[in-house]
C-alpha cells in the first residue's frame, strides 16, 4: 500500500522497467530455492538495494485469487478493541481467518500478521485492506505472501 494508501491496477507497459526486474527476481527467489537475492537481483538486471527498496510495493497481479491463502500485516495503535474492529472487517468481506498473530505492543504500537482464505464469496480484497489501512489508529497495511 505504499505512502499513497492505494492499490492500482495498471498495465505492464505503465510499470517502471526497475519493478518488473524486482517481480522477475522475487520469481527466480521463489523458483530457484538456492538462489541468494544478490544472485537473483543480479539476473534481474537490478541492484540488491533496489531490489529490497521495491520488493514489498509491487506484486503480480493475480484474479484467480478465489481459493487462495492471502497474509498480510498490520501497523497499529494498541488500542483496546482495534483488533476486534479489523477482524470485523474481514468478516464483512467474508474472508476466512486462517490465522491472526499480535506483537506485543512497543512505544504503543503492535504488529498483527493475519492470514486469510479468499473464498468464492469473499468481497474484493484490495477494497478490505484499504477500508483497513482506513481505520482509525491503523498505520499501514501490507501484502507479504499470496499462496
Amino acid at each position: 500500500m505504499g505512502e499513497s494508501g492505494k492499490y492500482y491496477v495498471v498495465t505492464e507497459k505503465a510499470v517502471p522497467d526497475v519493478l518488473l526486474k524486482v517481480v522477475e527476481a522475487k520469481r527466480l527467489l521463489e523458483t530457484e530455492k538456492a538462489m541468494t537475492v544478490q544472485e537473483a537481483a543480479e539476473q534481474a538486471g537490478i541492484s540488491r538495494s533496489s531490489f529490497y527498496k521495491y520488493k514489498d510495493d509491487i506484486l503480480p497481479f493475480y484474479d484467480n485469487t478465489k481459493g487462495k491463502t492471502v497474509t498480510f500485516v498490520t501497523i497499529m495503535d494498541d488500542e483496546r478493541g482495534l483488533l476486534s474492529d479489523l477482524l470485523h472487517i474481514v468478516a464483512e468481506y467474508k474472508a476466512n481467518i486462517l490465522t491472526i498473530h499480535q506483537s506485543i505492543p512497543v512505544n504503543g504500537l503492535a504488529t498483527m500478521t493475519l492470514s486469510v482464505e479468499v473464498r468464492p464469496d469473499t468481497g474484493d480484497v484490495s477494497a478490505m485492506l484499504e477500508d483497513m489501512e482506513r481505520w482509525y489508529g491503523v498505520h499501514s497495511v501490507k501484502i507479504i505472501a499470496r499462496e
